[in-house]
């Protein structure tokens, strides 16, 4: 079975009653976590940007402090799994500033190791991937949301 176009699926959406278009939504929760936390997330936290900035900012703190900082392989393997959280958690937001944000928080957590994670390429280019993300994204922001972020993300760069 091959998947429906979005504006096909939308269209169809639109004539579904209530009560049906539930029983979709709770039956597309049930078959994936990820369908799941992303319903939570609209339902629950996406009224509130800022509580669910800093739940993030929580959880990239509880992976990173499981970091084995004796050798730089394991170390790695920490920091990719604190980076998928936060890449899924941005996009279930969506929002751009809240992207810079978690962002700068996990590059700054990520400095704050006290790694040396310049003897890693895989680590270096994952900290300069991040910069460049970041700054990708502050240039579609506002010029004063541009502002408040330069002093952060210099001294980001300066690793």
């Amino acid at each position: 079975m091959s998947a429906y176009s979005i504006s096909h699926i939308k269209k169809e959406l639109q004539v579904l009653d209530p009560e049906q278009l539930r029983q979709v939504i709770l039956r597309l929760g049930k078959y994936k976590v990820e369908n799941k936390e992303l319903l939570s997330y609209l339902l629950f936290k996406a009224h509130d940007e800022a509580i669910f900035i800093e739940e993030v900012k929580e959880g990239i703190d509880e992976s990173l402090s499981t970091l084995n900082d004796s050798n730089l392989y394991w170390a790695k393997k920490t920091i990719r799994k604190a980076l998928r959280f936060a890449n899924k958690n941005i996009r279930y937001s969506g929002i751009k500033e809240t992207e810079v944000e978690i962002r700068i928080y996990f590059c700054q957590q990520m400095k704050a190791t006290g790694l040396p994670f310049q003897r890693s390429t895989t680590l270096d280019n994952l900290y300069i991937g991040q910069l460049k993300k970041i700054e990708k994204v502050l240039s579609t922001l506002h010029e004063d949301l541009q502002f408040d972020y330069q002093q952060q993300i210099e001294e980001l760069r300066n690793h």
